[in-house]
């Protein structure tokens, strides 16, 4: 078995705002309903290879209450199975930002389902060259 670290720290967290602009202008996304996944392969400021970001639209859920749920339920699917991501050697560093696109709370299983086909995508990704 591997030894893997089912943690979510704050070198993890997606937060430098230079970095974040960045991913918005010149990275790549795609689909894997309900979540749209913006990447970047980029400098992080940390040493960590993958840093994540999470959001749900104020628009379709007006209560922060089910935007925090959504998220909550989106960081856990992402804290278990960050595996798919993190085993493979990159040597570049990995930024991603995950956006809830669905219209209605969705339930933990089918949330993580699509995380997991998200982060079996960005892992097989090429990296570009140096």
């Amino acid at each position: 078995m591997h030894n893997r670290s089912y943690t979510f720290k704050k070198k993890e967290k997606l937060c430098s705002k230079k970095v974040i602009d960045q991913l918005f202008s010149e990275g790549t996304s795609f689909i894997s309903f309900p979540l749209k996944v913006i990447y970047l392969h980029c400098e992080l400021p940390v040493k960590s290879k993958v840093q994540i970001g999470f959001s749900v639209s104020k628009k379709s859920f007006k209560k922060a209450v089910q935007r925090n749920l959504l998220k909550r339920r989106m960081r856990e699917a992402y804290r278990l199975n960050k595996h798919l991501l993190t085993e493979k050697e990159a040597e570049k560093q990995l930024a991603i930002f995950v956006i809830f696109i669905g219209k209605k709370i969705l339930d933990y299983n089918t949330i993580e389902q699509s995380m997991i086909k998200a982060m079996t995508k960005c892992s097989k990704i090429n990296l570009p060259e140096k």
